[in-house]
């Protein structure tokens, strides 16, 4: 009996530290979102309140501005800027880019998880090692062939390089998706006698849909921020993305640095990302995790 009553008094112990922990764990996780989230959206913030403040008050470390102004906004859409332009240029590359990733990522991925054959694990190790090389690698030697060919200042001079780097990125995710989807549906429709192509179409991408939905986000994404590739490409005003325009603003003179006016432009190529992911952000969180459930 003498035993009993300390084992009992650490069980009651631990039951009380059990019960606390939970609510320890949680607020634990509640505070390290929020670190994150601070971490993360900080530089946004100070963005948004820099492109809110007038040019003369830039290097101001307040919270918030003294004196509140838009006249970057209208600086940044001003006819000597063409900021109109480029984000219609960045609009075309980025949405053409996206749509012949997926194209060819859709198949890639298909053949890669569904069809047998030898050294597929190679295969896709070498897509994926393809979009790990930096960007600046592969710009002398495709701004040489381009120059041979006539193609600078076009769009595929920056949609063709880009595809180099968004069809990896397209087909890991999708060949990943597509693996967790379950063949019986597939050969239920095969023993009906439905073609492979029938299986494909009518079946498996449907399935598929979620996760094709959320790479060509990312794909998306992806080429909407791209900057090395079209900085080098294009030096036509008429055929400049967002990216590089934001870079090429310049002050009354040489020696100025627009700070407030790329801020205010930095607002705005960002705003329509952000409002993408928060519309679509349910569908994209369904993409990532809906293929085992599937």
């Amino acid at each position: 009996m003498s035993v009993a009553t300390p084992s009992r008094s650490l069980r009651s112990a631990d039951l009380r530290g059990a019960t606390r922990r939970p609510w320890l764990g949680g607020t634990g996780r509640i505070l390290i979102i929020a670190i994150i989230a601070v971490y993360c959206l900080a530089p946004f913030y100070w963005m948004v309140v820099s492109s809110l403040r007038e040019p003369s008050d830039i290097f101001e470390t307040t919270l918030l501005p003294t004196t509140w102004t838009l006249e970057n906004y209208a600086d940044v859409f001003s006819g000597s800027t063409q900021f109109g332009r480029a984000l219609l240029n960045s609009l075309i590359v980025a949405s053409v880019t996206t749509a012949l990733a997926l194209v060819v990522a859709i198949f890639a991925a298909y053949a890669i998880a569904r069809l047998k054959f030898r050294f597929k694990t190679a295969i896709l190790a070498i897509i994926i090692g393809t979009s790990m090389f930096p960007g600046i690698s592969v710009v002398v030697p495709l701004l040489r062939l381009f120059s041979d060919i006539g193609w600078i200042n076009t769009y595929q001079a920056m949609i063709v390089p880009s595809l180099s780097f968004a069809i990896p990125l397209a087909v890991w995710n999708l060949t990943t998706f597509m693996k967790q989807l379950p063949y019986d549906l597939e050969e239920a429709a095969l023993m009906d006698g439905a073609t492979k192509w029938q299986a494909f179409r009518k079946v498996l991408l449907p399935l598929a849909a979620p996760g094709v939905f959320t790479t060509a986000i990312l794909t998306f994404i992806e080429s909407w921020n791209e900057f090395i590739i079209a900085l080098s490409m294009v030096n036509d005003p008429a055929y400049r993305t967002a990216t590089v325009a934001i870079s090429l603003f310049t002050g009354a003179s040489d020696f100025e640095s627009p700070y407030a006016q790329q801020m205010a432009a930095g607002v705005v190529v960002t705003i329509p990302l952000v409002i993408m992911i928060l519309i679509f952000q349910r569908r994209i969180v369904e993409g990532l995790t809906s293929g085992a459930g599937k």
